[in-house]
């Protein structure tokens, strides 16, 4: 009998784009493609791993677009805001539909449908094995939910985060319009800072290579490739 493989980490955060929980052009709120996220979710709690997901609001509104478009900036960035919490509460009913326990923390106040996010709350939610979504970004305009995983990852003490993308990995051009694009399987923060490998926005960066906080970047898309991740393969690249 084969003994089955321990975790790498124990405790990981995952982010999400908004527009991953869209439909083709990542829009709106997908069912099918939440129930997807949330079956592999629930995958990697099952394995005793603490995990924490921070969800983009892309898919239903971008502040940067917003102001494009006339909306004050700061106005525009709390609208993204709420979309995030609209896509938290879309993932914990998947995830509760499948019997994983969940809690959804907001960085902005809103007592009925989210708790308030506080540092501690969250990691006992953890430590009792729920899966915690935080909505609401930082709570601040002009900082991206990239910005608001890189905080939250080091706030909770996680080992990494897992950037869930479309693309295996990261390569030194987009491998959709260049068919020899290298792809690294690992890189270090001042290269990717240097080649404008676009792995997240530089504020998220600097947190995360100030703080020596890995970042691995994934295709989310294929079934059990979180899992994969948690369990120490080597899927995607390695930022560190």
């Amino acid at each position: 009998m084969t003994t089955p493989k321990k975790p790498k980490f124990s405790r990981v955060l995952l982010k999400l784009s908004g527009e991953s929980l869209g439909d083709a052009n990542g829009m709106g709120i997908s069912p099918e493609a939440v129930h997807h996220m949330a079956i592999q979710v629930c995958e990697v709690q099952k394995l005793g791993v603490q995990t924490v997901v921070v969800v983009g609001g892309g898919n239903i509104f971008r502040g940067l677009k917003g102001s494009e478009r006339g909306i004050e900036r700061a106005t525009g960035d709390y609208m993204g805001m709420l979309a995030t919490v609209i896509n938290a509460l879309a993932l914990q009913d998947a995830l509760e539909k499948l019997g994983c326990p969940t809690r959804v923390m907001s960085a902005i106040a809103m007592a009925q449908v989210a708790e308030p996010f506080i540092r501690r709350r969250a990691v006992r939610h953890m430590e009792k094995n729920r899966v915690v979504i935080f909505g609401g970004g930082t709570g601040n305009p002009y900082f991206s939910t990239d910005t608001a995983a890189a905080l939250r990852a080091n706030e909770i003490g996680a080992e990494v985060i897992l950037k869930a993308t479309k693309v295996d990995g990261i390569y030194d051009s987009d491998p959709k319009k260049n068919p020899g694009a290298k792809k690294f399987s690992e890189i270090s923060y001042i290269e990717a800072l240097q080649r404008q490998l676009k792995v997240m926005d530089s504020t998220a960066f600097s947190l995360c290579m100030d703080n020596k906080m890995p970042i691995i970047v994934f295709d989310f898309s294929k079934p059990h490739n979180l899992k994969k991740v948690v369990l120490g393969e080597k899927i995607g690249t390695l930022v560190s």
